[in-house]
């Protein structure tokens, strides 16, 4: 890592330092191609240090790591946060790799045959010029929020699950989760434990499944029947999920109205892994109730009515991808903000782009984050080859 000037021109400008950008450039640099990684964050993986206090990795280690280094073993079969963070440190120092912090890139132009990003760091600005430019800044990089009626007005406690770390500093003793998706399910179990009254909220019946089953990660179970059709896939996960979850409808979450593979697939859904909320669910220190539908100044509607009057709602409604002010105006987003490619592929009329993350694979996540990174490395390293070759006597 440096703080020293930046680079003028590069082969490849990697943007984000995340687990993404990391292996990337550790895949750029074993192909020979000279990268520089820049990140507006003070320290690697900093999406990772502002999470809440209690996260664990939600796939196996064995299953996570990036590559060219492996999670080191003692940090158990599933990694907490903190030793994420410490993860991400040495694997930047292993490769040693050239990353600048403090630096952020304001924007992603095509000018002259180049790439160009411009960047600012302090009272300094900028411009890298690069023949290829990896974006890598996060697939829940921005937090979302739904546009419920009167939450500008609501006078109570509000916050996303992303400004979340613990049931002490949020100092709440009856909360509203919004959302059962990982981080919400997590957040209400973590919430229960501590000795609060919990409601979650929600809308659509999530997927539930155990960490692991007989001792073997979900994750693997999800690789082996990956290659199957989808309708092969719900089925046998279905049936996992009835012997090891059950059947949760006297506890308020009925049948989803989707299997686990079709829900990903054509709802960008991931399955809500069990890390205590169905033994707080069982317990009934967390109660389901109606989705919300509106605030009024002092208290929150639910969709059947309801009106509660919670210490706290804490919103675990998701994140955006955030890309717009980087990318917008290059015509490279869907309607919902992630990129129109990812991993090794490149639109036509913006050769040399990539994007890496924003797949959100059922089979994780960090695992897809290397195999994709290898891809980009070779298909520049190719492209770097061949232009060598053109320049050549």
């Amino acid at each position: 890592m440096s703080d020293d000037a930046l680079p003028s021109r590069i082969r490849t400008v990697v943007i984000g330092a995340g687990p993404g950008g990391l292996a990337a450039a550790a895949e750029l640099r074993r192909a020979g191609v000279e990268a520089v990684v820049i990140d507006k964050a003070d320290r690697v993986g900093a999406s990772w240090a502002g999470h809440y206090d209690r996260l664990h990795l939600h796939t196996s280690r064995g299953l996570s790591g990036l590559p060219g280094f492996r999670i080191p073993r003692r940090y158990g079969r599933w990694v907490a946060r903190d030793d994420v963070l410490l993860y991400l440190d040495q694997y930047a120092a292993v490769h040693d790799l050239d990353v600048r912090l403090g630096v952020t890139a304001t924007s992603v132009e095509r000018a002259e045959g180049d790439w160009r990003v411009p960047w600012s760091r302090g009272g300094e600005h900028g411009v890298i010029a690069a023949d290829t430019v990896v974006v890598a800044t996060g697939y829940n990089h921005s937090p979302k929020t739904s546009g419920w009626p009167g939450l500008g007005a609501y006078t109570g406690t509000v916050l996303h699950s992303s400004a979340y770390r613990n049931p002490e500093s949020l100092g709440a003793r009856d909360v509203l989760v919004v959302g059962p998706g990982n981080s919400g399910a997590e957040i209400a179990a973590d919430l229960a434990e501590a000795g609060a009254t919990v409601s979650l909220a929600v809308r659509t019946p999530p997927n539930i499944v155990r960490r692991a089953v007989v001792g073997i990660p979900s994750q693997a179970l999800i690789l082996s029947m990956a290659p199957l059709p989808l309708k092969v896939q719900d089925a046998l996960a279905g049936a996992l999920q009835r012997v090891a979850v059950g059947d949760l409808r006297a506890y308020g979450i009925p049948k989803p109205p989707r299997g686990i593979a079709t829900q990903q697939a054509r709802d960008d859904v991931t399955p809500t892994l069990d890390v205590g909320l169905l033994r707080a669910l069982k317990a009934r220190r967390v109660t389901v109730v109606a989705a919300v539908s509106r605030f009024t100044p002092d208290a929150v509607v639910l969709a059947d009515g309801t009106e509660l009057r919670p210490d706290a709602v804490v919103l675990a409604t998701g994140f955006r991808r955030g890309l717009e002010p980087l990318v917008g105006e290059l015509g490279v987003l869907a309607p919902n903000g992630r990129p129109l490619v990812n991993a090794e592929e490149q639109l036509p009329a913006h050769p040399g782009l990539f994007f890496l993350g924003y797949s959100n694979p059922l089979t994780g996540n960090l695992r897809q984050l290397g195999i994709d990174a290898r891809k980009i490395a070779i298909v520049i390293s190719r492209a770097s080859t061949r232009q060598g070759a053109k320049l050549g006597p």
